[in-house]
């Protein structure tokens, strides 16, 4: 049975279940990156107290590809 709005997966392997495995997904992300951000607002009284905002970015790195610094890097 199926909620309204989605469609049943008819594909060759329709008996395993949907979903990616975290180990590929862990691959496609790394290998290509991503970037997460967002932001934390502390509020009392709906007064905005603190605002954190953040950001990160997460890829792989390889020793294929050199450093875009000459001296290897800031660290």
């Amino acid at each position: 049975m199926t909620a309204a709005g989605t469609v049943a997966w008819r594909g060759p392997d329709s008996g395993a279940p949907i979903g990616v495995p975290l180990v590929d997904l862990l691959d496609r992300v790394l290998g290509t990156g991503v970037v997460i951000s967002g932001d934390l607002v502390i509020a009392i009284a709906e007064v905005p107290l603190i605002r954190l905002s953040l950001h990160a970015l997460l890829a792989s790195v390889s020793d294929r590809v050199p450093a875009p610094w000459d001296d290897g890097g800031p660290l």
